[in-house]
């Protein structure tokens, strides 16, 4: 019959303790016996020794010897008493032959004595554990002397070894209670103690924590999204591969506090926050990522839970999103403008101005051609010139004039692969948007676009008639977040902070510098030639590849108005 085993891990260590405990029991139980045992026989020898030898030496059992005829009359009283004020089993006096005097039993007088008798005979006192007519035995044998050292008799002394075996059974049986009372406490504290293990391991075995922990693996490192745990000292305490991979941090990250990872500031004071951050939109080297975090409180450990996920795709597909929303509405403010045009055209021809008619459609159409002509013109790049050709549409609906430089000049399969079409349109796109935003109510409402190459770099210069960026601003309109304006349904502050990670990401430089005549001039130079992407998260605070300058002219500086990114 097999005994069950323990199911729980617990249940498994909490017999392993006690088999452990009861075998180390045993152990001392049994070492104590045997040791006691051996004093026991020690302590019995030196007993019969000192019994014997005090018989020996006593004058009337001398003279009994040499003087009576039957040394029994005396002498079994004598070693009877003897026998009981000394505790041990047999006294024994006897002849030279071997033949007893006295003895326990009455019908052992006048046997021979059971035991060796040669040594003492020679007027040596020895002892051995001898089997006699009592038994197995330890006892003494020394001689008896007369006056002139003449051995006449001999004592034997001893205590069975039924006597010292209970004496040394007292001793276990008191080591066997405090062994088992060790028992009884130490069971109980494997108990105590493999209770506390079963909450924590909820009742499992190592098979079942096992395939856990090998389940937890695969699903932390499959997982797409970012997840993090960070300990009571904010410090990461488990980071799975997307999260490194968002983050862009190696696999030393565990351990490290948070603040040693060289993340963008925002993000490193959402992951040190002690509230919790739902759905906030953060920047890092390359990526954009939403950022949830929550407490965790057990067992009076706290802890942070931090989950990323990867907003790059999903803000790109915004931004476009927003770019062919803005081209509908420019086309729609255009069909509307071109039938208020046409409607002119038809009632002059009504009127019967044909001629007026004529001059008025020539001229609205030499200047809708104009613009595109020029751009068409200086930029072969598809994709840049219908940005801004769209842009320059946006921009008409918003009141502002979109000025195309002379010096603009771009040809087609310039552009190399380092720089993909949607971080140019990220990189423009946002920058004439902001302008616009901000020459918006000015005297001379105007933006102005330059794009050339140049010193194997691409150039992009966008300049505004706006009221231009405060001194103390000019870092801060880098930054995610930062906006003069209200926050609408989607939130602000996120396109110059995409343009400085476009342009991070291509190895560029980005410039805030101030207009002549007011208003702010950005610049980014983006190079021709194969660069590696940066890894280091774009931060005002850190050196990267993209620098600002807050150069913003006295003019400029003494306006009241605030650029909104």
């Amino acid at each position: 019959m097999r005994l069950p085993r323990p199911r729980s891990l617990a249940g498994q260590l909490f017999a392993m303790q006690a088999v452990l405990v009861a075998v180390v029991v045993a152990g001392c139980a049994l070492f104590t016996y045997v040791s006691d045992r051996g004093q026991a026989e020690t302590a019995a020898r030196r007993q019969a020794t000192a019994a014997a030898t005090a018989v020996a030496d006593a004058g009337s059992v001398r003279e009994a010897i040499m003087e009576s005829a039957d040394p029994t009359v005396s002498l079994q009283p004598y070693a009877t008493d003897v026998q009981q004020h000394t505790g041990v089993d047999f006294v024994t006096i006897m002849d030279t032959d071997g033949i007893r005097w006295t003895h326990p039993d009455r019908h052992q007088i006048g046997e021979r004595f059971l035991g060796h008798i040669g040594p003492a005979l020679k007027g040596e006192t020895f002892s051995e554990t001898y089997t006699g007519t009592l038994g197995a035995s330890v006892r003494v044998v020394t001689p008896v002397y007369d006056g002139g050292g003449r051995v006449v008799g001999l004592v034997s002394a001893g205590i069975t070894i039924d006597e010292i075996t209970e004496q040394a059974r007292g001793q276990v049986l008191a080591v066997a209670g405090v062994a088992l009372a060790a028992l009884v406490l130490g069971g109980i504290g494997t108990y105590v103690i493999n209770a506390r293990l079963r909450r924590h391991t909820h009742g499992m075995n190592a098979t079942e924590l096992s395939r856990m922990h090998a389940y937890h693996q695969a699903a932390l490192h499959a997982v797409r999204e970012g997840l993090v745990m960070l300990d009571g000292q904010r410090r990461v305490a488990l980071i799975n591969d997307g999260a490194r991979e968002l983050l862009g941090v190696g696999d030393d990250a565990v351990g490290r506090s948070v603040a040693e990872l060289g993340l963008p500031t925002p993000l490193t004071g959402a992951l040190l926050a002690a509230e919790p951050r739902v759905d906030e939109v953060h920047l890092t080297a390359d990526r954009v990522v939403v950022v949830n975090t929550s407490p965790v409180t057990s067992e009076n450990r706290r802890g942070t839970v931090v989950t990323l996920r990867d907003h790059t795709e999903l803000q790109s597909v915004m931004g476009e999103l927003d770019s062919e929303r803005g081209f509908t509405q420019a086309l729609r403010s255009q069909a509307h403008e071109a039938a208020n045009r046409l409607h002119t055209v038809v009632s002059l021809i009504e009127l019967g101005r044909a001629d007026e008619a004529v001059d008025f459609a020539t001229a609205e159409l030499e200047l809708a051609q104009a613009l595109t002509d020029q751009v068409v013109g200086a930029v072969s790049e598809p994709v840049l010139a219908a940005l801004l050709l769209g842009k320059a549409a946006q921009a008409n609906e918003h009141g502002v004039e979109l000025v195309v430089s002379a010096d603009t000049r771009i040809d087609d399969g310039l552009l190399p692969q380092t720089l993909p079409a949607r971080d140019l349109v990220t990189v423009l796109g946002n920058l004439i948007d902001n302008a616009v935003d901000a020459a918006q109510g000015s005297p001379r409402a105007r933006v102005t676009v330059t794009a050339r190459t140049g010193d194997d770099a691409l150039l992009l210069r966008v300049a505004d008639s706006g009221p231009g960026v405060e001194p103390e601003h000019a870092d801060a309109v880098f930054e995610r977040g930062w906006s003069t304006k209200p926050a609408g349904p989607n939130g602000r502050g996120l396109g110059l902070a995409l343009v400085r990670q476009a342009v991070a990401r291509g190895g560029g430089t980005l410039e805030l510098a101030g207009a002549a005549e007011g208003g702010a001039v950005f610049t980014v130079a983006l190079p021709l030639g194969a660069v590696p992407s940066p890894r280091t998260a774009p931060d005002a605070t850190t050196t990267t590849d993209v620098t600002t300058t807050g150069a913003v002219p006295t003019d400029a500086a003494t306006t009241s108005g605030k650029r909104t990114p």
